[in-house]
């Protein structure tokens, strides 16, 4: 992977990015080779059974590991600064499987309430299904916290920042009291990156991302991860991901690697574009709210500043006129593409209401915050002018 006096822990994070986790095979290869393979041969039938008691290091089968794969989970966990790391194919199969894993009936969990649509329904219904109680508060009151955390948890969730509120959460002070209680605290850090906030140096136990929005960057595959300590990667994790099977591809895990080589570049242009963007919105009488963290306006702005590198890419804003005001306004849009992806080269919009989280009641949604003029913009990396330019003339439409 590297050479002999060097260790990559000891490089700077952009360096980490760049070669962090490379295995090169015998010919030399300077960008990192797809094993597309199954499965792996072995020299003899006693080698074949070494490797499946792992009493010798090496691959068996790609639903375990693959070298492509490998390479993307090691230079991962050194970017975050984790112990160790597991892809999946999607980011919903690391949410899954970082509380599956761990949780039984009888079991409780916590979570922030504000949550993307697919989260809140893996924690609201498929849980509870299995005996499991799910406790949710708002995330960003540390009395709720508190209150919830009374008793013994297995497993404590949220996103911060938040999806598509973008709350900010007090991640050393809920690590303190879900360890408390025994618990675990899980991090859904996709709106920050790696590169924007490291919720394992503020006490968090496990991250798990969408390797889909910022790590590819360019809106071309799916992908996941799941980061901790080796002991929860070794005993609890990767059982369930061997028997269950949500495997990382190696062409994606590939495309995946290329992302992470600018992933510390692309996000200082998206927080310098969504910077300008909200900075433009900020005061636009068509909007009924404007929520982007960067600006003082934000309830948790200090506390943001003290977590995250920088704000983000993402700016969330309320027209004024409820749903239709926001069609209108979003079909107005001629730069800006509709989608309900994010962290992307190409600057994106959704109605959250109709889209990513329209599972929901209205009530649900409104005690997430979610209006029916509510829209999320993921700021791209055109050039901010440009984009202003396409916002105004859609707003005074």
């Amino acid at each position: 992977m590297s050479k002999p006096d060097q260790d990559p822990k000891d490089w700077h994070p952009q360096t980490r990015l760049v070669r962090g986790g490379t295995r090169r095979s015998e010919f030399r290869e300077t960008s990192e080779a797809i094993f597309m393979t199954s499965g792996y041969h072995y020299e003899s039938a006693g080698q074949a059974e070494s490797s499946f008691k792992n009493e010798i290091p090496g691959f068996v089968y790609s639903r375990f590991a693959n070298p492509t794969v490998r390479m993307f989970e090691e230079r991962l966990a050194l970017v975050e600064g984790a112990e160790d790391c597991r892809a999946t194919a999607s980011g919903m199969a690391a949410v899954f499987a970082a509380l599956a894993s761990q949780v039984k009936a009888g079991d409780r969990v916590v979570a922030a309430r504000a949550l993307f649509g697919s989260c809140q329904f893996i924690l609201a219904e498929i849980l509870p299904r299995w005996g499991i109680e799910t406790v949710f508060v708002d995330g960003s009151d540390l009395d709720q916290w508190r209150a919830a955390l009374d008793r013994p948890t297995a497993a404590v969730f949220l996103e911060t920042p938040a999806n598509p509120t973008l709350e900010i959460i007090d991640l050393p002070a809920v690590a303190d009291l879900a360890h408390a209680q025994g618990a675990r605290l899980v991090v859904d850090n996709v709106f920050a990156s790696p590169v924007l906030q490291k919720p394992l140096a503020l006490g968090a136990d496990i991250v798990v991302y969408s390797a889909t929005k910022h790590i590819d960057g360019q809106g071309r595959c799916l992908g996941g991860a799941v980061l901790g300590s080796a002991e929860f990667v070794d005993d609890t994790l990767t059982p369930f991901l061997r028997h269950t099977g949500p495997a990382l591809s190696p062409f994606n895990a590939w495309v995946l690697l290329k992302g992470l080589e600018t992933l510390d570049l692309r996000m200082r242009r998206h927080c310098g574009n969504a910077a300008k963007v909200a900075r433009f919105l900020d005061g636009r009488t068509e909007l009924a709210r404007l929520i982007y963290p960067g600006l003082a306006s934000h309830p948790q702005h200090d506390l943001a500043k003290a977590q995250m590198a920088d704000f983000g890419n993402i700016v969330t804003f309320e027209i004024a006129g409820g749903k239709a005001a926001a069609f209108a306004f979003l079909d107005r849009l001629r730069l800006v593409d509709i989608s309900n992806n994010l962290g992307d080269s190409k600057s994106l919009i959704t109605h959250p209401a109709t889209t990513t989280h329209q599972r929901l009641s209205e009530d649900a949604r409104a005690a997430m915050g979610i209006g029916d003029g509510m829209v999320r913009l993921s700021v791209g990396l055109e050039d901010a002018d440009d984009l202003i330019d396409d916002l105004a003339q859609a707003l005074a439409g």
